[in-house]
């Protein structure tokens, strides 16, 4: 089992920037594609983006592509997600999660652990 622990969430204006941590602790971080999802108030959690388990592909919704950056560092079991030029509508809880069987996926179906969140909070 492993644990995840998201951090870096906060209130930013539209156009802002911020950097979202994920902290795995309880496995070998290398063995799960990590990925990041998000659910605004009254809506479903939804894909955000993914990064295998080597860090070589990654994977974005097309809403964030070219805005969102995910990343991984080994020496500190951590994923990130770098969020450029917010929206209002992405105004959202974010988590982080893991999938043990090593395929990255786009639904919630697709990963086996899950962090608490954290709010991102975009104002316009």
């Amino acid at each position: 089992q492993v644990q995840l622990v998201e951090s870096g969430g906060g209130l930013v204006q539209a156009g802002g920037s911020l950097r979202l941590s994920c902290a795995a602790a309880g496995r070998t971080f290398s063995n799960y594609v990590m990925g990041w999802f998000r659910q605004a108030p009254g809506k479903e959690r939804e894909f955000v983006a993914a990064i295998s388990r080597g860090g070589g592909n990654t994977y974005y919704a097309d809403t964030v592509k070219g805005r969102f950056t995910i990343s991984r560092d080994y020496a500190k079991s951590t994923v990130y997600l770098q969020m450029n030029s917010l929206k209002a509508e992405e105004t959202a809880v974010y988590y982080c999660a893991a999938d043990r069987r090593g395929v990255p996926g786009r639904t919630i179906l697709d990963y086996d652990y899950w962090g608490q969140g954290t709010q991102v909070t975009v104002s316009s």
